[in-house]
């Protein structure tokens, strides 16, 4: 009985550990693919996030050219939800939702600004943002 007792709480100590390790472990590398999940941040999620965030929360693009280079932004910004998702990088459930609401609202963003909707690219990218700082919240190492 004593010894049963001991097992099941090795187990338990066991689960605990792994399922702590698991959970809110920022993944810093994929599998095979050479970059860092800190450069992915750092040289496409932000420089893109920054660009749609200062045009959708000004006055918007000046011209016809500005609203193209937004929209690349956009798609940019959006496809890299999908690159999260790959090699495996996603570590858990909220990571895998805040890239789904990323790719979900980044599609409606880009058809936002295609249509050049200022008012409906700002909700979009509210809903982006989001996404993004639930992931954080969980993941992003200080």
């Amino acid at each position: 009985m004593q010894r049963l007792t001991m097992i099941r709480m090795a187990l338990a100590g066991a689960a605990i550990l792994v399922l702590g390790t698991g959970v809110g472990a920022q993944v810093t590398k994929g599998k095979t693919r050479p970059m860092t999940t800190k450069q992915l941040m750092s040289g496409l999620v932000k420089p893109q996030a920054t660009v749609v965030g200062e045009a959708v929360n000004g006055t918007g693009p000046a011209d016809e050219k500005a609203w193209t280079a937004l929209a690349t932004s956009a798609a940019l910004l959006t496809e890299s939800g999908y690159t999260m998702m790959e090699d495996g990088r996603c570590p858990d459930d909220v990571w895998a939702a805040a890239c789904k609401t990323q790719q979900e609202s980044g599609k409606t963003l880009l058809e936002k600004i295609q249509a050049k909707d200022l008012a409906g690219s700002k909700e979009a990218f509210g809903k982006l943002t989001s996404a993004c700082k639930s992931c954080h919240t969980v993941h992003h190492k200080k």
